[in-house]
């Protein structure tokens, strides 16, 4: 780890520096590890965690706010949270490790950068880590990378289970920096890499998260996180699917669908979503919805499986979301 300045501000303007050096430090479950790699080099490391952000409270219109620095584990288990967005709760906790989840914060799971082995190893050659040197990861061992979403500069696969929840039920990121305060919806927070790779998210210098809006969730039973990986526990999705459906008199009402494991950022479809609008659930109606939203999927040698697994497995995740039975994260059994 290369040496660095470091503060801890009291105060959220104070906090808010504007220089592209420097990095912010919530529970250190990603960053530290990056320092370590010798794949994050800041000048100055602003520890944000005395900042008041650490609340989860009812919004006037019904919704939610998730302060950025409660953590993944308070925020799964909070009584709000299990019993407006059982969703949310159940992507949280299919992901990391109980000891991670007691440190990885809000903000920090949404900031989180790829889990790349190639973006890791300051040797090989990757566009996201050091621009202009190439994606080793192209026609490399890239069984887990992405196969929507990608350019000819990265594939890396975006890691987050949280935030596939999040584009799911249309959350909104409100964030803070030297120009004021903004929103952004969370489908537009993540960028695709393009020409840029190393430009994950929208944030500006010196701009930080400090709270999620949630929305309304009108799903009720009908919804699941049914995620694909190749070990229960401690591993980061192949394939992952968030649905929440807004079920009427046998008839969806409403959906909304966003997948993991498969993309550069969490993947939503609009017209994919709109298919199922007034439709009665059924094995067709599924099969052209998976369709859609994988559409314009490119495999890269050795992560084609991706591309015959993702159907079946949102196929299975709309029949759950349907029939109200959402997938559980202490039985790993899908049913």
């Amino acid at each position: 780890m290369r040496s660095f300045s470091y503060s801890r501000p009291s105060a959220l303007d104070e906090a808010c520096q504007g220089a592209e050096s420097v990095r912010f430090l919530a529970g250190g479950t990603n960053l530290i590890d990056l320092m370590k790699s010798d794949v994050e080099r800041p000048a100055h490391v602003v520890d944000i965690k005395s900042l008041p952000m650490r609340d989860i409270t009812d919004r006037p219109d019904g919704g939610l706010r998730l302060g950025a620095l409660v953590t993944n584990a308070d925020t799964a288990a909070h009584p709000l949270v299990t019993g407006r967005y059982p969703l949310l709760a159940s992507a949280i906790l299919a992901g990391a490790s109980p000891q991670i989840r007691n440190m990885a914060t809000n903000g920090g799971n949404l900031n989180q950068r790829t889990r790349c082995h190639y973006f890791y190893d300051p040797a090989m050659a990757c566009n996201k880590r050091s621009p202009g040197t190439g994606c080793a990861a192209r026609g490399g061992r890239n069984r887990i990378m992405a196969v929507l979403g990608t350019s000819d500069a990265c594939i890396a696969t975006f890691p987050s289970d949280m935030c596939i929840a999040l584009a799911a039920l249309n959350a909104t990121v409100n964030l803070h920096g030297p120009q004021g305060e903004r929103t952004v919806s969370v489908r537009d927070y993540h960028r695709l890499p393009g020409d840029t790779p190393w430009r994950d998210n929208v944030l500006q210098p010196g701009e930080i998260v400090t709270a999620i809006d949630l929305p309304l969730a009108p799903f009720g039973p009908h919804h699941t996180y049914l995620k694909i990986r190749d070990r229960q526990s401690f591993a980061f999705a192949i394939v992952s699917v968030a649905v929440g459906l807004q079920m009427e008199d046998g008839r969806i009402r409403r959906g909304s669908i966003a997948l993991g494991g498969v993309g550069t950022k969490p993947w939503c479809v609009p017209e994919a979503e709109a298919l199922l609008n007034g439709q009665p659930p059924s094995h067709s109606l599924f099969r052209d919805v998976a369709e859609r939203l994988l559409h314009g999927a490119v495999a890269d040698r050795d992560n084609a499986a991706k591309i015959r697994l993702a159907p079946r497995v949102i196929e299975r995740a709309l029949w759950q979301a349907a029939v109200g039975t959402p997938q559980s994260q202490t039985d790993k059994a899908i049913r």
